[in-house]
């Protein structure tokens, strides 16, 4: 399930003191740059009572394109926690605004992130700079 990643919530219980602590780190540091616009936000991805990755919104939508992301803590990955988490951000970001355009960036190569886009409906559509990446392929979900 998701919990959104709310900093004004305490943060200290146990299952925050992980993987998760680095997520919360980089949150501090960027929600004051991007805002805190619910539901445009990021949220953390529990199995039970662990947390197993963060996905969100990179910031709220522009020009009507909003642009998702998540993170599989390393432990977890290949139990289908990422495709989990890009298919409740597409769900959240149409049920908010049915006609948005949805993109996302990744290494340009193929890895598992371009394994799950391809699974949801998304095409390789540019290449573009990312701040985190350098040269990024960007995708975008087909209606």
């Amino acid at each position: 399930y998701f919990k959104p990643l709310d900093l004004s919530k305490d943060l200290s219980p146990p299952e925050y003191q992980t993987e998760a602590a680095v997520a919360i780190d980089i949150y501090r540091e960027y929600y004051p740059k991007v805002g805190f616009t619910p539901p445009w936000i990021s949220y953390f991805i529990f199995d039970e009572d662990t947390v197993v990755g963060s996905c969100g919104f990179t910031k709220a939508p522009e020009k009507d394109i909003v642009e998702i992301a998540y993170w599989t803590f390393p432990e977890f990955e290949g139990k289908g926690i990422a495709s989990f988490a890009c298919t409740e951000l597409i769900k959240i970001a149409t049920s908010t605004k049915p006609d948005i355009s949805i993109i996302a960036k990744t290494a340009p190569e193929k890895n598992a992130s371009t394994h799950i886009l391809e699974k949801n409906r998304f095409t390789q559509t540019a290449i573009v700079q990312d701040d985190d990446i350098g040269d990024a392929w960007q995708w975008q979900l087909q209606k």
